[in-house]
């Protein structure tokens, strides 16, 4: 039985990294799509494509990090994939907070600039 379950969690698992994959694919066509088809000049802005796919990476980063923790955990882990684990989620996290102060222009913990601060008159 417990075999079995250790499959059915390994199977979520997998499942949850191909939606990191589809959402981060997906996420590019729809910025590319929206970049590419605005109906106003200003809607084809390279930093609003820009903004568009880092969200979808940073979605896609945390799928893919949920179901590397999920696939390790669920598996009778050994030092190395835990070592392994901690590696992954180092670099994805580190990744995703670099794409975020980009995409936001500070730092997670800052307050939110509202919309009208970043504009020059």
């Amino acid at each position: 039985m417990i075999d079995g379950y250790s499959q059915i969690i390994e199977q979520i698992a997998k499942g949850i990294e191909l939606a990191g994959i589809a959402t981060i694919v997906i996420g590019a066509f729809i910025a590319l799509g929206r970049y590419l088809f605005a109906k106003h000049p200003e809607g084809r802005d390279f930093s609003t494509l820009r903004h568009d796919l880092g969200k979808a990476i940073l979605l896609g980063l945390e799928f893919l990090v949920a179901g590397d923790i999920i696939a390790t955990v669920t598996v009778d882990p050994t030092m190395d994939q835990v070592m392994i684990l901690g590696l992954i989620v180092l670099i994805r996290t580190f990744l995703s907070f670099s794409l975020e102060v980009e995409l936001e222009g500070q730092w997670p913990w800052q307050k939110k600039r509202k919309k009208y601060e970043n504009k020059s008159f």
